[in-house]
C-alpha cells in the first residue's frame, strides 16, 4: 500500500468508527463547596470514548491491510 491508500484508510476508518455509534452529548464538571473544580470525570469520559473509537477503527485498518 502507497502512503496516501494508508491516510485515506485511516481516515476513513476512524470515521466510520466515530460514526457508527453515540457519543455522550454532555460532559460534567463538577465543583466541591469550596470552589474547587474537578475535570478528572470530563477527562475520563472523553478518554474512554476516544480510545473506543481508536481501538474499533484501529482493528478495522489492519484487517483491511492485512488483505492486501
Amino acid at each position: 500500500m502507497t502512503d496516501q491508500e494508508i491516510e485515506k484508510l485511516v481516515q476513513d476508518k476512524l470515521s466510520e468508527a466515530y460514526h457508527a455509534e453515540e457519543h455522550p452529548k454532555k460532559f460534567f464538571i463538577t465543583a466541591n463547596g469550596r470552589g474547587v473544580t474537578d475535570g478528572g470525570d470530563l477527562y475520563n469520559a472523553l478518554l474512554d470514548d476516544m480510545m473506543h473509537i481508536t481501538q474499533k477503527a484501529l482493528a478495522e485498518i489492519l484487517k483491511e491491510a492485512l488483505k492486501k
